[in-house]
């Protein structure tokens, strides 16, 4: 891409952005601050709120998370914002983006500590990670994805790279730090990881979306991963044109 062309497609982000944010939902669960430095390192006008009126006017929502199932729902339910998101994603088709505990109560039904209700719009469970020797629980630090489906989220995701000797290597490594998994069928998962079983790591239905790994500590592939979505978002909105986004999308390899 031309140097014109990247100021261009620069210039339209920005401005999407400025009169459509990006809302990180904020309820109280603990990694709202590093995603929120993500997407300023990246350039996004973004938005961290807990009110009804800014999730309605956004363009893409981010559901980022630390912490117990129950509690992240608990603190959904207490700020009401329980209808105000399935209203965006379900009825007026906003993209969503979950993040660990995020992804988790994405799903049908939560079974730690007991057995509580999620927001049911990826069906599926979240289970306990089963002991197994030499595989501790809780997953925390490094893995490698099998990327079932790059599109849209790993587009920019490199599989392979030449290291210092000029073998290839498995790049595609992702930061974990959870106890439970997100169990679903296939058909919705993008990613698995191996961790002593296979995991289901990142999942989608229609425009929802959902990682348990930690984009926002996962360098760059994270910040690729980031980019990839909310391109997703311009184009989802039909602010940019289909070749402009795909060549935003090779530009953002560099990144």
């Amino acid at each position: 891409m031309e140097e014109k062309q990247r100021i261009a497609l620069a210039l339209k982000r920005k401005r999407f952005f400025l009169e459509n944010p990006i809302v990180i939902v904020d309820y109280d669960v603990g990694n709202i601050l590093s995603v929120s430095k993500a997407l300023s390192y990246l350039g996004y006008h973004h938005i961290v709120s807990s009110k009804p009126e800014d999730i309605q006017r956004a363009s893409g929502l981010v559901l980022p998370g630390i912490g117990a199932f129950y509690e992240a729902m608990r603190n959904l339910k207490s700020r009401e914002l329980c209808s105000v998101i399935k209203e965006e994603v379900l009825n007026k088709n906003k993209p969503l983006l979950g993040i660990c505990v995020g992804m988790q109560i994405l799903s049908d039904k939560g079974f730690e500590n007991g057995e509580y209700d999620g927001l049911a719009l990826i069906p599926g469970n979240v289970r306990r990670i089963p002991e197994q020797e030499g595989f501790r629980v809780p997953h925390v630090g490094w893995n490698t994805l099998e990327i079932i489906s790059k599109d849209p989220l790993f587009s920019l995701i490199d599989d392979y790279a030449l290291d210092d000797d000029k073998k290839e290597e498995l790049v595609n490594h992702f930061y974990f730090d959870h106890s439970y998994y997100f169990e679903c069928d296939d058909k919705y998962v993008l990613a698995y990881c191996n961790y002593g079983q296979k995991l289901a790591v990142a999942v989608r239905f229609d425009n929802i979306f959902g990682v348990q790994f930690h984009p926002e500590k996962s360098q760059k592939n994270g910040l690729k991963l980031f980019r990839s979505f909310f391109d997703f978002v311009m184009n989802h909105f039909g602010s940019l044109n289909n070749s402009d986004v795909t060549d935003g999308l090779q530009e953002a390899k560099r990144c």
